[in-house]
């Protein structure tokens, strides 16, 4: 099996790269193709996807990951869905459990840093200085409900700790810190649900 992944942004193809592996069968492949931004991966999805229609195998799948950011989260799975619809591709909301689908549509609430936060044992082994602790504080214990965007939190947070003086570089830190994430353990409810698609797609 194979299964083609459609980011927006590179700093999600880093740290897929690395958390995959380990959510991930050792005899499926897959590739990831980053857009730039949300608006570019939403304008060419249709087409992207009616090109896979065409000649895609049975055997493989499809995974679109886009942040949530501050838009509503069923318009944007919506207009996901309706991309592959249009495609004549399977989704994964659109059959039974335990059904066949080529197609699963995922997003990052509200931003892929959130996933960060949902494992602070990855977060403080690439980043020392970051205390195993932060994820006590009250505004870190649902990663998935950060207030004023995860990606500046997780700047701010490092910046304090002596960390990227300059500005948050997103691409090094997804790719640090996704070294030492361990899928199971995260507590992020919208990395669990991608998780969990992820895991139903290998094993239809």
């Amino acid at each position: 099996m194979h299964i083609e992944f459609l980011v927006e942004e590179s700093s999600s193809e880093a740290a897929l790269h690395n958390i995959l592996p380990r959510v991930l069968q050792e005899q499926i492949t897959f590739a990831i193709h980053p857009f730039r931004g949300k608006p570019d991966l939403l304008k060419k999805l249709p087409a992207r996807l009616r090109g896979y229609r065409a000649w895609i195998p049975d055997s493989w799948g499809i995974v679109v990951l886009a942040d949530a950011d501050e838009d509503d989260c069923r318009e944007i799975k919506a207009k996901l869905e309706k991309a592959a619809i249009q495609a004549k591709l399977v989704t994964k909301s659109g059959v039974s459990s335990g059904s066949h689908f080529q197609v699963l549509n995922r997003l990052a609430i509200e931003e892929l840093e959130a996933w960060f936060f949902g494992d602070i044992g990855a977060l403080h082994s690439a980043y020392p200085r970051i205390s195993l602790r932060l994820g006590d504080k009250a505004r870190y214990r649902d990663p998935d409900a950060i207030v004023g965007g995860t990606w500046e939190a997780l700047e701010r947070e490092l910046k304090r700790v002596g960390y990227f003086p300059g500005g948050l570089n997103k691409i090094s830190a997804a790719r640090e810190i996704s070294k030492f994430m361990a899928p199971e353990r995260n507590r992020s409810r919208s990395f669990q649900i991608f998780r969990q698609g992820l895991i139903e797609m290998i094993q239809r």
